[in-house]
């Protein structure tokens, strides 16, 4: 695409965002015409074959600003709560979230999990508790189909509250990779007032993250080449902050 890469320049950034990479992950793939959000036209570069190409100059510059708040959040030992619940995203989300011991929710959001946490908390010490019981054998004196019951029961937990074992307090901040399909995570945290970082594709209104990062929502490259470079933004500042101390 010789049109567009005239227009993205590289330059060194703070987090060695590089255009061309984005080019090559798809970070410029938008949604078709048909689907596109008024709201984004400041991050639209132009359209190709009916597709929004989306401007990845705007995109670095927010990205950035993404970045640099996420650092904060580390360097003040805030809880950042990374939601991605599209089938493609799933296993993304587990292993990022799980590599920096971050809470996470990669199946379906559970409607309350912001606006009514004291309950959720509560299902997820339940949660903990009939885990420990299996661990320890105490399950072991109940019938085989009741132990069939107990297990069947903690698999769906795991699936529901997996992500959340670790979770004591409300986030201070939400990362969203589809602000569409997980509107309910959205809509609860601009209701308890917690900051959203959310990845804003060309159908999305970017006013509905403090923090939008314009760029491809659906391609699983373009969501591993942001979590990469979020990865690194959060490992360095967690060394840079434990170097200061």
């Amino acid at each position: 695409m010789p049109e567009i890469k005239k227009e993205v320049k590289s330059k060194k950034t703070d987090f060695n965002l590089n255009p061309e990479e984005m080019m090559k992950a798809g970070l410029h793939f938008g949604h078709r015409t048909s689907k596109h959000h008024p709201n984004m036209a400041p991050f639209i570069y132009g359209v190709r074959n009916s597709i929004h190409i989306i401007d990845l100059e705007k995109t670095i510059e927010k990205f950035e600003k993404a970045l640099q708040f996420i650092q904060k959040l580390v360097t003040e030992n805030q809880i950042l709560l990374l939601v991605g619940t599209k089938i493609q995203a799933k296993k993304l989300v587990k292993d990022f979230a799980q590599d920096l011991s971050l809470p996470y929710v990669n199946e379906r959001w559970l409607g309350g999990t912001l606006t009514n946490f004291e309950t959720i908390q509560k299902r997820v010490k339940y949660f903990k508790e009939l885990e420990k019981k299996k661990e320890t054998g105490e399950l072991e004196k109940y019938t085989k189909k009741e132990r069939v019951g107990f297990n069947r029961e903690l698999r769906d937990l795991e699936l529901k509250f997996g992500g959340l074992k670790n979770f004591n307090s409300p986030p201070d901040a939400i990362f969203v990779l589809d602000m569409e399909k997980d509107a309910i995570a959205v809509k609860e945290a601009k209701e308890k007032d917690i900051k959203i970082i959310g990845i804003i594709d060309t159908n999305i209104d970017p006013g509905l993250a403090d923090f939008p990062i314009p760029a491809n929502d659906d391609a699983l490259t373009s969501l591993e080449y942001i979590l990469n470079k979020t990865k690194e933004a959060i490992l360095k500042a967690r060394q840079e902050g434990g170097s200061k101390k």
